[in-house]
């Protein structure tokens, strides 16, 4: 059974507290420095990535490729480097280009809210549809491989997390390693297809349910060892076409691991949150929305404009992210977790004020409107002339 809304958000900031008073009371530290820290958000990451790439129709993608190609450099890529920009020079610290990335997706629940029918246009839809379903994947990407880039502005020995080291060759050995796997997927995917095609006729409905069975537990494989090694790439390309029937399944694994991200988030919080920075990370992830929306919304009514520029909103892949990145970057969570409150907060303010200028926009026109109402007496014989 699906989540409302405000059950979901209620469930969220539950998780997040229990994890916060648990290491209160607990004394837990230094949980992102051990063994099994990694592979667990990474784990998480990658079953928020499989859930974000089957969103993506690639029917669509060919029928909308001009706004697939604004929305990949333009809404994910140009959008991160506005964010990073703007937290670097703040702070000039090479570290908090990774932040930038970390919150600049939009999350899936403001898609499915602001994409209401009485909201947008179905051309608006489809657009932020489109800009959704590639946002998380590709700020995945780019936050992995730019860690590398800020571990080397700061002169910092450590490595990001995944196989990635410090040298090109190690990123050239990751990226085809990224995609030996995605190959690896669809040879797989490949021989699935095959063996239905070829045993349809004669074992029917069985031998199909079968083979969806053995593809959901090769999907749960792929998965497991692309967390293990940390193939995120190739695990997006492979959620592209590796896609068993799986019905509710993956909505509410999402949902599963947004509870216990940030039931891990609540933990790491006790090591303390910097407002200041939380506070400029979330507002320079509005303000870049606000500038990036202006050519993807280009040619859309005033209404769909308005909404495409206020949909900036965080949650699973951002919350993962951090916890992520705090391994190598100390302090990651205690930024991101006040960015997406301020962020979210925005969020959800401006959609009552857009909404409520929409109501009046579309409200039937009423010369009366405004003024009050006056009781209708009858007429008074008082003021005839006397006969």
């Amino acid at each position: 059974m699906a989540l409302t809304p405000l059950a979901r958000s209620a469930a969220v900031v539950g998780a997040g507290l229990a994890g916060l008073l648990l290491a209160w009371a607990g004394d837990v530290h230094g949980l992102e420095r051990s063994p099994a820290y990694l592979l667990l958000a990474s784990t998480l990451l990658a079953v928020g990535l499989v859930g974000s790439t089957r969103d993506i129709s690639l029917a669509d993608v060919r029928a909308h490729l001009p706004t697939v190609l604004l929305a990949v450099t333009v809404g994910v890529i140009a959008k991160a480097a506005l964010v990073a920009g703007i937290m670097f020079l703040a702070f000039r610290d090479p570290a908090v280009l990774v932040l930038g990335v970390a919150v600049a997706q939009i999350d899936p629940l403001a898609v499915a809210a602001m994409s209401r029918p009485d909201r947008m246009s179905p051309r608006a839809r489809s657009i932020l549809s489109i800009w959704a379903s590639f946002d998380d994947p590709v700020t995945v990407l780019v936050t992995v491989y730019l860690a590398a880039v800020a571990l080397d502005l700061r002169g910092d020995a450590g490595t990001p997390p995944g196989v990635l080291g410090d040298r090109p060759v190690d990123l050239l050995l990751g990226f085809g390693a990224n995609l030996a796997f995605a190959a690896v997927a669809g040879l797989l995917w490949w021989l699935l297809r095959a063996a239905g095609l070829r045993d349809a006729g004669r074992a029917g409905h069985r031998t199909r349910a079968t083979l969806r069975w053995v593809a959901v537990a090769l999907l749960i494989g792929l998965v497991l060892f692309a967390a293990w090694q940390f193939l995120m790439l190739g695990l997006a390309i492979a959620g592209l076409f590796f896609r068993p029937r799986l019905g509710p399944v993956v909505g509410r694994a999402t949902q599963a691991a947004y509870l216990v991200a940030t039931f891990l988030l609540g933990l790491l919080l006790v090591q303390g949150v910097t407002v200041v920075e939380g506070l400029v990370l979330g507002l320079a992830a509005v303000a870049a929305q606000l500038l990036v929306s202006l050519p993807i919304s280009r040619g859309l009514p005033a209404t769909d404009r308005r909404y495409l520029a206020w949909g900036q909103q965080n949650g699973l892949t951002a919350v993962i992210l951090a916890l992520v990145l705090e391994r190598t970057f100390p302090g990651t969570v205690g930024v991101v977790a006040p960015a997406i409150i301020v962020i979210n907060s925005i969020h959800a303010l401006a959609a009552v004020l857009l909404d409520r200028r929409r109501r009046a926009e579309t409200a039937p026109p009423d010369s009366d409107a405004g003024l009050p109402r006056m009781r209708e007496t009858p007429p008074t014989r008082a003021l005839e002339p006397d006969r």
